[in-house]
Parts: C-alpha cells; structure tokens; sequence
C-alpha cells in the first residue's frame, strides 16, 4: 500500500528536486516511470501516486536520477 505522507516529502527546485529513495523505487515498481535509454519516461497508462507539487512527472519530459546523500535521489528534468 502507497503511504501518501511520503510522496508529499519532495524537496524541489524549478528544474530538479529530491525525493525518498523507497519512493523512488515505489514509482519504478508500479510502472508509473520507465526507464528510456540513460533517463526515465513518465508511462500515462500507469496511474501517479499522489504529490503535494502538481505535475512533477509530466508526459514526454525525459528525467535524470541520481543518488543523495542519506536515503534520497534527485530527479532532474532534461527536457
């Protein structure tokens, strides 16, 4: 089952913002986001779980994933 508290603990920037890593590997589980070569796609057949910030994945933006220090990644959009 999803715990929505933590999709709502997004530290964002304009471009870039982190999120817990469960939550990223949660996202990649349920086939919300693919991977697409060296970035990962938004998949608009699978539904989002649901974050504080609106369209943090939106369709056709391409994103970059990396891992913070502690138990975060940052997410970049690239497109």
């Amino acid at each position: 089952m999803v715990d929505e508290g933590d999709y709502l603990n997004v530290i964002g920037e304009s471009t870039a913002f982190s999120l817990p890593r469960r939550k990223w590997r949660e996202l990649l589980f349920i086939g919300a986001l693919v991977p697409s070569g060296e970035f990962f796609v938004r998949n608009p057949e699978r539904p989002l779980p649901p974050f504080r910030e609106p369209d943090l994945f939106p369709v056709g933006v391409r994103f970059r994933v990396s891992r913070e220090p502690g138990d975060r990644v940052r997410v970049e959009r690239v497109d």
